[in-house]
């Protein structure tokens, strides 16, 4: 897949959509033409500050590409997590001990009960079953930290996610290099997040 140099800082949000709708609504990229034996996964990132532009941008896309006859899957990982809590019964239960628990212990339990492999993949793999789709959109990644971790996502959407096109949408910066290899560095800050199996998007053409 032929690499531009492009980014969100630099360019305007009109720019970007433009960038992003030409691009997702490509039969090469419908296609996973050029992937060689990569997932079909891009991380589309943004600066943080940028957050609500970029909210608008994505559900623009979504209604345009669902126009052009592309429909897209779209989950936000926070509305995900709440249903799923809701569904194992412990929403209530989780409201009431948040005042009486440290933070360390609330994301620890969050952490089980929301587990990328055991509770959270399966529950996209569910809405992809039950959705025609051609292109899936990951959002909120920013809003489930630090209980839910951006690569843990993606490390177990390998299997399931690999026919169609998935792009997450991330409020930071997303770099690879040949000596560091690539890290996922959620809000510009934090740079422990060793993901190296997605495309930037916005190096794509």
């Amino acid at each position: 897949m032929a690499q531009l140099n492009f980014t969100p800082h630099s360019f305007s949000a009109k720019e970007c959509y433009d960038h992003l709708l030409r691009l997702i609504s490509s039969n090469r990229f419908l296609q996973k033409q050029g992937l060689g034996n990569e997932v079909p996964f891009f991380i589309c990132p943004y600066p943080p500050e940028q957050a609500v532009e970029m909210e608008k941008i994505r559900v623009q896309l979504r209604n345009k590409l669902d126009q052009l006859g592309v429909p897209v899957l779209d989950i936000n990982l926070y509305d995900l997590a709440i249903e799923i809590l809701h569904q194992r019964n412990i929403w209530d239960r989780i409201l009431a001990m948040e005042p009486e628990v440290s933070k360390e212990q609330l994301k620890e339990l969050l952490q089980g009960v929301l587990d990328s492999e055991t509770h959270l993949v399966p529950a996209i793999a569910d809405k992809m079953a039950a959705s025609d789709f051609k292109v899936m959109f990951l959002s909120g990644v920013g809003e489930v930290f630090p209980y839910i971790r951006s690569h843990n996502v993606l490390n177990n959407l390998q299997k399931t996610a690999k026919d169609q096109p998935t792009i997450m949408f991330f409020p930071g910066e997303y770099t690879q290099s040949l000596e560091d290899g690539a890290s996922l560095d959620l809000f510009g800050l934090l740079h422990d997040d060793k993901y190296y199996r997605a495309f930037n998007i916005f190096h794509c053409e």
